[in-house]
């Protein structure tokens, strides 16, 4: 009898092996898809950019209905603003994390609600649509802005812990990955103003696929910030030691950058559901209708999915060379035995990050739309929307490294606590909670 049952668990050994390879192989192959479906994609994008370009510009020599020199100059000098604006915010968060932070989490609902104010003025249907959308999400940036307020110092103090360090050849990468931002905005931008030069259904279709190769490939050039500084900082939080900058880069863009390219689909629709989830949990409250009936499904079913796409999988997927799927499963399982958590949930890192690219793309909305006002009111309500978007992507692409660090922090400190490399700014604040509860 013991000899048939070793044979059976060396049996399901062998089977668990196998299907460990068989998970292996597999995530390899989807890594390797990904990373080719992205490269396609950019060649296909960039004949496509081209084409609408020169048909645009030749279109405009038969027709007044677009003037190239005046699009250009909006829509380009509003994506050079987006460039500044981001290397400047990323830089006051370096000197003082506090304050940005505050600042942030105020400022943003004021220049939304301009950019809302300046949608109004231009006073066609399509910018009077976006006026409601801004207004109103203003209003709710400042409610959640006072509902989070007794979050600020420990969020200050985190942020403030966490970038102490930071490399000079990070900043590097930081300012040449917001020129690439830039330049391919840009580039983007000429390709929707020959679309707008026709402005067929065919050409609507063909500025929603720029407009969704803007977003993936600016959330590829972030999250691979994202993994290499994690990297760093990570070795620094557990070690103490400075990897090789150049060595982290090569290794990242050798072995993680399929995996960078599904997280940076996976990790944002995750985002999305579990925010939808937790907004639906927030305003039910404890009311028992019908309407709220579904909220305690939605929020179990957001649990579930964070596990499964995180940001705090990044970490893993640069240092240990992890699949984006099990990244994220190892760092959440880790937040679970460690009791942290309810500390996870409550961090307002994304939250900072997401507002500082709305503040962003407020101000370069404000400049660009107010600029077309002036010179060609008929483009205003497109530069106000396009200037936004970039404004928004171009500064997560600054503040990458930040939400690097500060992931990099928790991950390193999940994984030892005890370490003497961390102080006990977690520790009070998981007491804190704690206290909270009971």
């Amino acid at each position: 009898m013991l000899f048939d049952f070793s044979l059976q668990r060396l049996s399901a050994d062998k089977q668990n092996e196998w299907c460990g390879r068989e998970m292996r192989r597999e995530g390899k192959f989807l890594s390797k898809l990904f990373l080719h479906l992205f490269y396609i994609h950019l060649l296909l994008i960039s004949i496509l950019v081209i084409f609408l370009t020169v048909r645009g510009v030749l279109s405009a020599a038969h027709t007044h209905h677009f003037q190239p020199k005046n699009w250009y100059i909006l829509v380009f000098s509003s994506t050079s603003c987006s460039g500044i604006i981001g290397f400047s915010w990323q830089a006051f968060a370096t000197f003082n994390p506090s304050r940005t932070l505050k600042a942030t989490f105020w400022l943003s609902p004021l220049l939304t609600c301009a950019f809302g104010i300046l949608l109004v003025s231009i006073g066609t249907p399509g910018s009077l649509a976006a006026s409601v959308i801004a207004l109103v999400f203003s209003v709710l940036q400042s409610l959640y802005a006072c509902w989070v307020n007794p979050r600020f110092e420990h969020s200050s103090r985190i942020l403030t812990v966490s970038t102490a360090y930071h490399p000079l050849k990070v900043k590097t990468s930081v300012v040449l990955s917001i020129i690439a931002s830039t330049l391919y905005s840009s580039f983007l931008m000429a390709g929707i103003g020959g679309a707008t030069a026709t402005g067929t259904m065919v050409d609507t279709l063909f500025i929603i696929l720029i407009l969704g190769s803007l977003t993936w490939t600016t959330q590829i050039i972030k999250n691979m910030i994202q993994v290499t500084v994690s990297h760093i900082k990570y070795m620094q939080f557990t070690c103490g030691i400075e990897v090789d900058f150049k060595a982290v880069v090569k290794t990242a863009a050798k072995y993680s950058m399929g995996n960078i390219c599904i997280g940076s689909i996976l990790v944002p629709v995750c985002d999305v559901i579990r925010g939808t989830a937790r907004a639906v949990s927030l305003i039910s409250g404890d009311v028992d209708e019908f309407m709220f009936s579904c909220a305690n499904c939605c929020s179990g079913v957001a649990s579930r999915i964070v596990a499964y796409g995180n940001r705090w999988g990044f970490v893993h997927v640069g240092v240990y060379n992890k699949g984006i799927v099990q990244a994220s499963m190892d760092t959440w399982e880790m937040f679970r035995r460690v009791g942290m958590e309810k500390l996870i949930n409550s961090d307002l890192t994304s939250s900072f990050c997401f507002l500082s690219g709305v503040a962003a793309g407020s101000i370069c909305a404000l400049l660009g739309g107010t600029w077309a006002l002036v010179i060609h009111r008929n483009y205003a309500t497109q530069v106000c929307i396009y200037a936004f978007l970039t404004g928004y992507f171009t500064n997560r692409v600054a503040m990458a490294w930040v939400q690097a660090s500060i992931m990099a922090y928790y991950v390193a400190y999940a994984e030892n606590p005890q370490s003497q490399q961390f102080d006990t700014t977690i520790t009070t604040y998981m007491q804190e909670l704690q206290r909270s509860q009971v």
